[in-house]
């Protein structure tokens, strides 16, 4: 005789399982900016700029979208976690003082990209994410050269000018797709599909 036909139940969310979810996808986004752009640095374009100033910005915006979307606690535990894949994996690929250098400088800037865009978010839908963006990129410009390149051979302080101003035109770039995705952020705000309630 066989046995009945059961069906399993439906997985029951937890609190912490919808917070993974929702945060997977900025927690690999940053971890994978930062370490990409822990690699650019090290290559100079000029003696101003490196490669590392176009990508490194991203992380401004993968935190501000997630400050919308989730608010400033998921944006602090994002960057909390990506901070710590992104060290673990930097130091395994760029030198260790580029590493130290650039974990340091990104959870001071990403504290302080929070900060500012809570402050402002009630404002116009760019003040935020702009004067966030402007105010973490230059904790971290200061923090990064100054602990990578200080007392080394290498003219921190003009790569740091450089770096600076790509930062600030990339966080003025940035606005477009920061823009494009607002309408998308209710849909990764909502609790995840399938998942019985």
């Amino acid at each position: 005789m066989r046995a009945p036909f059961r069906r399993h139940a439906a997985v029951t969310p937890t609190p912490l399982r919808d917070t993974l979810l929702r945060l997977a996808l900025p927690v690999g986004a940053m971890a994978a900016v930062i370490v990409l752009s822990n690699f650019l640095v090290q290559h100079a374009i000029n003696d101003w700029l490196t490669w590392g100033a176009f990508s490194y910005p991203l992380v401004f915006l993968v935190t501000d979208l997630t400050n919308r979307a989730l608010g400033p606690q998921a944006a602090r535990r994002v960057a909390f976690i990506g901070f710590a894949i992104a060290v673990v994996v930097s130091l395994a690929l760029a030198p260790w003082r580029i590493a130290v250098a650039s974990g340091a400088a990104f959870l001071f800037a990403q504290l302080m990209d929070v900060a500012v865009f809570n402050r402002w978010r009630q404002a116009s839908w760019w003040k935020a994410p702009l004067l966030g963006s402007l105010v973490a990129s230059v904790v971290d410009t200061a923090v990064f050269f100054f602990l990578a390149f200080a007392g080394t051979d290498m003219n921190w302080l003009m790569l740091a000018t450089g770096d600076l101003a790509v930062k600030a035109a990339m966080a003025a770039l940035l606005l477009a797709p920061y823009r494009l995705l607002l309408p998308h952020l209710q849909t990764w705000a909502a609790p995840p599909s399938g998942l019985a309630r």
